[in-house]
């Protein structure tokens, strides 16, 4: 039986997805911007989509704009708010245990002369408001942050910090990376204090390449892709309907008996503990609040992100003797795969240093079963004293 464990890297698309986005490939291919029928008819999947997305937000449709996916969403929030608002000030506000695709802007801007502040996390992934209040000048303008962590699961109080952000200045806009939060914490921008929220479809069973970025009401954000001016000029470019269809139809369906899916992510990952807890020596789970009851602790994070730092033995070893046994894990954020290193976000939570290139990221979708769960403990309860020994020589 193969066991997929790696969710939070990307999941396995809805059949439906497949089959809508098959639909606009095969028969209903016209351009969106055309004004012939078939034009029309592709039109309708874009507007269909957003509508399905917006309701699930409860804002309104026109605020969402379509993207190639969470990358793209974040540096359009980030990059074109910090152009926009240049002359009110250059001082962004962000966390430190943020993901590639934010971090790598806010590095960019800081290239081209922004100052960036990098705010601390304790040892469960969370923000002192406080601190970020503090931290607040004259001339920042924008304050981002991601509302669940990629890594270790941990979710941020955003609505929290967007108060405390603002109560500073009303005017700073608060930005948040939903990739790891969309469909698995509720997100309601308008009520939170969300001025700009970045989405990818693939973490929800929906197509690679597709997603989207919320643009409140009255935020100015400047387009950094130009063309034909699509989307009211906020992101040029023929809109990739069979993936934009394909991200309205997991939307859909991932939103339909919602609190099931998010429940039996949540029993999975208790089990998952509980399991490591009783029966895997040497597993720390990261980021979990021991001082409560473990079913309380887990619900204080995202339902889907297990991080686990095993003693002696190398997350990359550990990864690929479960690979052998058909069992696909991470040792970190997919993405940041191409330059491999040590965590930011474990350093940030202060896991023990001999431990930092020792943990792998477990991560559950809606497809993930008992069994697999199961077939993960059997295998690292096998695999783990072989490796350990052979490491000790």
């Amino acid at each position: 039986m193969q066991c997929y464990l790696d969710n939070a890297a990307t999941t396995r698309p809805f059949a439906e997805v497949r089959d809508i986005m098959m639909k606009t490939l095969d028969f209903d291919f016209g351009n969106p911007s055309s004004k012939h029928a078939m034009g029309m008819e592709a039109e309708e999947y874009v507007e269909a989509a957003r509508e399905k997305i917006a309701k699930t937000l409860k804002v309104n449709a026109g605020n969402i704009v379509f993207t190639s996916g969470g990358t793209e969403s974040n540096n359009q929030a980030l990059i074109g708010s910090a152009l926009a608002q240049s002359r009110k000030g250059k001082h962004l506000i962000t966390t430190c245990f943020e993901h590639a695709s934010v971090y790598n802007p806010m590095e960019f801007l800081r290239s081209r002369g922004y100052e960036i502040t990098y705010l601390p996390v304790d040892s469960l992934g969370h923000v002192d408001p406080q601190v970020l209040k503090d931290s607040i000048r004259k001339d920042t303008i924008l304050v981002s942050c991601m509302i669940v962590n990629n890594e270790i699961g941990s979710i941020l109080d955003v609505a929290e910090l967007s108060k405390a952000a603002k109560e500073v200045n009303p005017d700073i806009i608060f930005h948040v990376d939903a990739i790891q939060g969309y469909g698995k914490v509720p997100i309601y921008p308008k009520k939170m204090g969300i001025d700009m929220l970045s989405v990818s479809g693939h973490k929800i069973h929906g197509p690679k390449g597709s997603g989207f970025l919320y643009i409140g009401d009255g935020v100015r954000n400047l387009p950094i892709i130009y063309g034909g001016e699509q989307q009211k000029n906020r992101r040029s470019g023929t809109e990739n309907v069979p993936a934009i269809a394909g991200l309205g139809a997991a939307v859909d369906i991932y939103f339909k008996n919602h609190a099931d899916h998010i429940e039996k992510m949540y029993a999975n990952k208790e089990r998952f503990i509980r399991e490591l807890d009783e029966k895997i020596e040497g597993a720390t789970v990261n980021a979990i609040d021991r001082s409560i009851p473990l079913s309380e602790a887990v619900r204080k994070t995202a339902p889907h992100i297990v991080s686990v730092s095993f003693e002696g033995i190398k997350a990359e070893v550990l990864l690929h003797a479960l690979e052998d046994e058909e069992i696909y894990v991470s040792s970190g954020s997919a993405c940041s795969s191409n330059h491999p290193g040590i965590s930011g976000a474990l350093k940030a939570i202060g896991v023990k240093k001999e431990l930092l290139d020792s943990t792998i990221r477990f991560s559950f979708g809606l497809f993930t079963e008992g069994e697999e769960i199961d077939k993960a403990i059997e295998a690292l309860g096998k695999l783990l004293p072989i490796y350990r020994k052979y490491t000790r020589k």
